[in-house]
C-alpha cells in the first residue's frame, strides 16, 4: 500500500477554506483506498506553517498514477495552485518503511 501526503500553505491565511474546498473535489477520484483533506490544527510546539493537509492511502503505485490521471486531479490543482504559495508531497510504500523498534507494543 502506497500513502500519499501533501502539505499546503495557504498564501492568503484568508482563504485556507477556499483550498480546502479545492482539495477536497479530489474525493470523487475513485482510485484511493482512502483519502483525507483537513486544516492543520496547528499544535506543535516547533513549527506550525502548514495550513492544509491531503492524506491518501492507494493500493499500489498504479492507483496512485490513475488518482494523478484523473481529470478531477487536474480541476483541483486549477483551482488550488493560484491560492497556494508551498506544496510538499511525500509518497512511501507501507511494506518497505522501517518500522521503529520503541514503537512497537
Amino acid at each position: 500500500m502506497i500513502r500519499h501526503i501533501v502539505l499546503f500553505t495557504a498564501k492568503d491565511k484568508a482563504k485556507i477554506n477556499q483550498v480546502i474546498e479545492g482539495l477536497s473535489v479530489l474525493a470523487g477520484i475513485p482510485h484511493a483506498r482512502r483519502l483525507e483533506v483537513a486544516r492543520n490544527q496547528q499544535a506543535d510546539q516547533l513549527g506550525n506553517d502548514i495550513d492544509v493537509i491531503v492524506y491518501g492511502e492507494f493500493d499500489d503505485e498504479s492507483a496512485l498514477a490513475a488518482y494523478k490521471a484523473h481529470d478531477l486531479y487536474q480541476e483541483s490543482i486549477g483551482r488550488v495552485r493560484p491560492l497556494r504559495e508551498l506544496r510538499f508531497a511525500a509518497d512511501y510504500d507501507i511494506s518497505t518503511a522501517a518500522l521503529l523498534p520503541e514503537c512497537i507494543s
